[in-house]
């Protein structure tokens, strides 16, 4: 077997910073979906809970419509037994039965009388049931109309940027395979610390990349030099001197507009 040629710092360098232009165009898709996968998934939320809610009021309207029903059964009931318990009267032997039967007509009219209280409360909730969908519904329309444009503005974005973030994703684990372990490792702790997830910077007018601290004129001698990996020490970014950044940004957007 062949021996393996010992990659130079330069070609780890550039292909270090080709990985970190990858990874930005990631970045820049993601960003332009921005919040709209979360927002959607609210949205799907809150539309299943409207959904739920309407659900168990209109099982409540069904219980107090069903609660009124079983009253006024009651009320015939009573209306029957209070018919009953007079014509019985008219037959008594005795004030003792007679008083008794009046008590059992007093006792059903009270019943009337509860069934009756019971049956406008009952109406009462129903009206404000009522109340309470009609405003539910409203609601669930507006947030399903609100959803559904929503879903599609994400579809959209994803049939217009889909297909070119799985080729990057590829194309950053193609890249990530010519690293080794430890710098990797190295770009991604940075890239994970940074706000912006630039690990890996050009020299821009004397400082790092983003960064307003001047760099000694000896160490961007050495960055030029490409001889070793040289990271800010006030942000901890890797550096690259601006030609070989122009260099790989030129071959990295040639790549992306092929994809």
């Amino acid at each position: 077997m062949a021996k393996k040629t010992e990659v130079t710092v330069e070609e780890k360098l550039r292909t270090l910073y080709d990985l970190q232009l990858i990874d930005s165009r990631i970045d820049e898709i993601r960003n332009v979906r921005g919040e709209l996968p979360l927002e959607v998934e609210d949205l799907e939320d809150e539309v299943e809970g409207l959904k739920t809610r309407l659900e168990k009021l209109n099982g409540n309207l069904e219980e107090i419509t069903e609660e009124i029903a079983n009253k006024k059964n009651l009320i015939e009931e009573a209306k029957s037994l209070i018919k009953k318990y007079g014509d019985q009267q008219k037959n008594v032997r005795n004030n003792r039965e007679f008083n008794s039967l009046t008590k059992e007509v007093e006792f059903q009219e009270l019943e009337i009388e509860l069934a009756d209280k019971h049956i406008k409360e009952f109406k009462v909730q129903i009206e404000q049931k009522k109340e309470v969908i009609a405003q539910t519904k409203e609601r669930l329309s507006e947030r399903d109309n609100h959803l559904k444009h929503k879903k599609g503005e994400l579809d959209d974005i994803l049939k217009e940027t889909e297909k070119e973030e799985k080729a990057l994703i590829d194309k950053s684990l193609e890249y990530e395979n010519l690293i080794e372990s430890r710098l990797l490792s190295a770009y991604k702790r940075i890239r994970e610390n940074v706000k912006n997830g630039l690990a890996i910077v050009p020299i821009e007018r004397g400082a790092s990349g983003g960064s307003f601290f001047t760099i000694p004129p000896q160490v961007q001698m050495e960055i030029a030099s490409r001889k070793k990996i040289i990271t800010d020490e006030h942000s901890g970014r890797i550096l690259v001197d601006p030609a070989l950044a122009d260099e790989e940004k030129q071959r990295m957007e040639d790549m992306f507009a092929a994809i």
